[in-house]
């Protein structure tokens, strides 16, 4: 498969039993999106630096927490290079597993990814505030370190958005920046920390996912439930798990 994604729906089969299916509908327009790490550029090192950020030890924990079963259908916004997606259909297999992203090389990433693993996956080109998915279709929705990346009027439909696609009962499960305040460890490890801690929650960028603002989110559009359900302090800052039910 090319590095970026060509128009209209392309599979790559990564065995008998499970194929890499990628849609760019070019109805869609290109429009202005924040990538992984700021810069396209720099997606090579997303991996990297999440790894670096021990995310996949927290990734692990939002998939034991989403509480997702064989058979079942998950959404993952802002699916990005598909490591959350490869998780998942390690931890769950069966699970029917859907990525969506703006970014065509991150999708392309995604895509050989899951093909080398050997795990069936569709991937979509598109925006977290206009999710290319019918009522009530999904069981799950699910993001890692997305939700940060979108301006509060985008944050607000993303929210509606996936309370539109899950059916009643369905969950959605978040993890990014956020949370409240944590205790840092003493000596200079802890004050490097508590310093960066100080210094995001600074950021314009994080301030509505830090403290109660992802639960606030769903909960203005329509989620029951809506709570922080764990939390990690880390050194680049503090990460949250938020889940609610529709």
């Amino acid at each position: 498969m090319a590095d970026s994604i060509t128009p209209g729906s392309t599979s790559v089969h990564a065995s008998t039993h499970a194929s890499v299916r990628v849609v760019d509908d070019p109805a869609t327009p290109d429009r202005p999106f924040l990538p992984g790490m700021g810069k396209s550029w720099l997606m090579p090192l997303y991996d990297p630096f999440t790894r670096l950020l021990g995310t996949n030890r927290f990734r692990a924990e939002l998939i034991k927490r989403a509480e997702i079963s064989t058979g079942q259908q998950v959404l993952d916004v802002g699916c990005g290079s598909g490591e959350l997606l490869v998780a998942l259909g390690r931890s769950i297999p069966g699970a029917r597993l859907v990525g969506l992203d703006p970014d065509r090389d991150a999708l392309g990433r995604a895509a050989r990814k899951a093909a080398a693993a050997g795990i069936g996956v569709t991937l979509i080109r598109g925006y977290a505030d206009q999710l290319a998915l019918e009522d009530a279709s999904v069981d799950h929705v699910v993001s890692t370190l997305a939700v940060h990346h979108l301006d509060d009027d985008s944050r607000t439909k993303f929210a509606a958005e996936a309370f539109r696609v899950l059916r009643p009962g369905g969950k959605v499960t978040i993890l990014d920046f956020g949370g409240g305040t944590s205790d840092h460890a003493h000596g200079p490890a802890g004050h490097l920390t508590a310093i960066i801690d100080r210094m995001v929650r600074k950021s314009p960028q994080l301030q509505a996912t830090l403290d109660g603002g992802l639960p606030d989110l769903l909960g203005a559009a329509g989620f029951a439930d809506a709570a922080e359900i764990a939390h990690r302090q880390t050194f680049l800052g503090p990460l949250t798990i938020v889940r609610a039910t529709r």
